[in-house]
């Protein structure tokens, strides 16, 4: 097993620094970030979901945003 040198461990000492840096200086961007990747995983799954249904009238679209049965 290679040991790893005193450089490569201030490296990965100092790129962990910046990450946790840049996170934390950044955390509107990240939650910005993280609400698209879940509003994107949740739209795929609902247009998988939609695959399987059968096809609905725009009236009945319209009726549904509209709030009515």
């Amino acid at each position: 097993m290679k040991r790893r040198s005193t450089a490569d461990d201030s490296l990965k000492s100092a790129l962990k620094e910046a990450l946790l840096e840049t996170l934390q200086e950044q955390r509107e961007v990240l939650r910005e970030v993280l609400a698209e990747v879940l509003e994107d995983a949740a739209m795929g799954r609902a247009i998988q979901e939609g695959l399987k249904t059968k096809r609905a009238s725009r009236e009945q679209v319209f009726a549904a945003l509209r709030g009515k049965p």
